[in-house]
């Protein structure tokens, strides 16, 4: 339960930072461009909202001095009065969070929007309302809110990096080569082998190796230490090892290290201490099964409860190596008693970069673009039977967040998410920016915007296409909890 907790506080804090900067995006260009914002809201607030505020006077702010009037319509006046006020960036807008946690929204006056207010596109057009500004305004504030979405991933990539640098073991000084997932081995990937490029782009970075090798035609590796091997890679191979992943719980996600099983301690009294074992030993078998990897260690060992077996024991002292043979009595769950060494870093040589506040930026621009790029590719796999069956909702996301709280893991996946959601706002979908940056281009090109009625159905079939889509998505998550 407590778990839950984590992971459904880590989502909704997540989703609401994402929400707050997308639709400041929008609110931003329209008050820059003297359009009036009605409505700001945090989540959707169908018939009730948790909490809303309007400022009953403008306070500060940026623009010019105008007549309070009796009306609403944003300090304009039919009467005018002496008193004056300084019309605010902020404008005369409803500021609110709404109990139904699905997105947000801003209602942007002279606008068909999801709020599907008709009865304002009646009246007479004002000169701060959206349908009165030049199209060119118009489409910067719709593609306002992907903007800042990507900028937000930018600048918490480029937040990271400045704060804890980068760390890793390259691919190539992996002197052991990666063991890799059936479903990899099947198509020709051997355990030992180091990849070296996919698609001819040279691999250094282990999390970006993955993520371009699974997306990669082909992957050249360096088999035997001396052979170079081309493999060619299936268009859907993600969704085999998203099966082998769910079906197989000792499966490896695709590849991982190879290095020694190093015991790092020993637990007093139990089977690993009676038998004389000792920290800094290498187990290279167990029993007559040759083990010189840890991901072949735990693939070997489950199986012998209750037994005692015989490891074979590297011992090294100082310059000399021994191999001796221990008699260890397993207990349930086929446990010894021992730690292992399981960072890589510990056996191989260890890429660091730190960076500056200038360094930063531009890596940040970097990890954003590669994000961007990698969630583009992958999107077309959607339209496949595989895609569609593998699509998820809340819980699916949700379950991307670790159990503890980490808050650079929160950060990197609220990155990740803030690249996702700019990708999927700017998909020419009507009810999406998308789909009205697509009205506002034939407006540009054929001169004339789409009729109102038009835009009307378009934005009621976009809204109907979402809600199915929504629906669809959280159903698939609770389906997975019965199979």
């Amino acid at each position: 339960m407590d778990t839950f907790l984590i992971k459904a506080a880590q989502l909704i804090l997540a989703f609401a930072i994402l929400v707050i900067i997308h639709e400041f995006g929008h609110f931003f260009f329209a008050r820059i461009f003297g359009v009036k914002v009605e409505k700001f809201y945090i989540f959707f607030d169908p018939w009730i909202e948790l909490f809303k505020w309007k400022p009953k006077k403008y306070f500060g702010g940026f623009g010019k001095t105008k007549n309070i009037g009796n009306d609403n319509t944003d300090g304009e006046s039919a009467e005018p009065v002496k008193k004056k006020r300084k019309k605010s960036f902020w404008g005369d807008t409803e500021y609110g969070i709404g109990w139904l946690p699905l997105g947000g929204y801003c209602k942007i006056a002279g606008m068909i929007d999801e709020s599907m207010d008709t009865e304002q596109m009646k009246k007479p057009a004002q000169e701060w309302e959206f349908r009165s500004k030049p199209a060119w305004q118009r489409l910067l504030i719709m593609i306002a809110g992907v903007l800042f979405n990507f900028l937000l991933a930018i600048l918490i990539y480029a937040g990271l990096v400045y704060a804890t640098g980068e760390k890793y073991v390259p691919v190539q000084e992996a002197k052991m080569g990666f063991s890799y997932s059936g479903e990899a081995r099947k198509i020709g990937f051997h355990n030992g082998d180091i990849p070296l490029a996919a698609d001819g782009e040279e691999l250094e970075n282990p999390v970006e190796a993955r993520i371009k090798m699974v997306q990669a035609k082909k992957v050249t590796v360096l088999r035997d230490g001396k052979d170079t091997v081309s493999i060619s890679i299936p268009e859907k191979f993600i969704f085999s090892l998203d099966e082998e992943a769910k079906s197989d719980t000792a499966s490896v996600n695709f590849f991982t290290y190879r290095f020694p099983t190093r015991i790092t301690q020993v637990m007093p009294g139990e089977g690993a201490a009676k038998a004389g074992i000792e920290p800094g030993d290498e187990i290279i078998a167990i029993g007559e099964v040759k083990t010189p990897s840890l991901d072949e260690f735990f693939r070997t060992l489950p199986g012998h409860d209750n037994q005692t077996v015989d490891l074979t024991i590297l011992r090294r002292a100082g310059e000399t190596t021994d191999t001796i043979v221990k008699q260890v009595k397993l207990s349930e769950n086929s446990k010894m008693g021992v730690g292992l060494e399981v960072n890589p870093a510990a056996f191989f040589k260890t890429k660091e970069i730190r960076y500056n506040i200038f360094q930063s930026i531009p890596r940040g621009i970097e990890m954003g673009t590669d994000k961007l790029t990698s969630y583009a590719k992958s999107m077309k796999m959607v339209f496949t039977k595989e895609g569609a069956n593998s699509i998820g909702g809340f819980g699916s996301i949700g379950s991307i967040f670790p159990e503890k709280w980490d808050w650079i893991a929160f950060w990197n996946i609220a990155a990740f998410l803030s690249v996702a959601l700019a990708f999927m706002n700017i998909l020419p979908i009507p009810a999406l920016d998308g789909g009205h940056v697509m009205f506002l281009i034939y407006e540009v090109i054929f001169r004339r915007p789409p009729s109102e009625k038009f835009m009307e159905r378009a934005q009621l079939v976009g809204m109907t296409l979402l809600i199915l889509l929504l629906i669809y998505a959280n159903g698939m998550d609770i389906v997975r909890l019965f199979k």
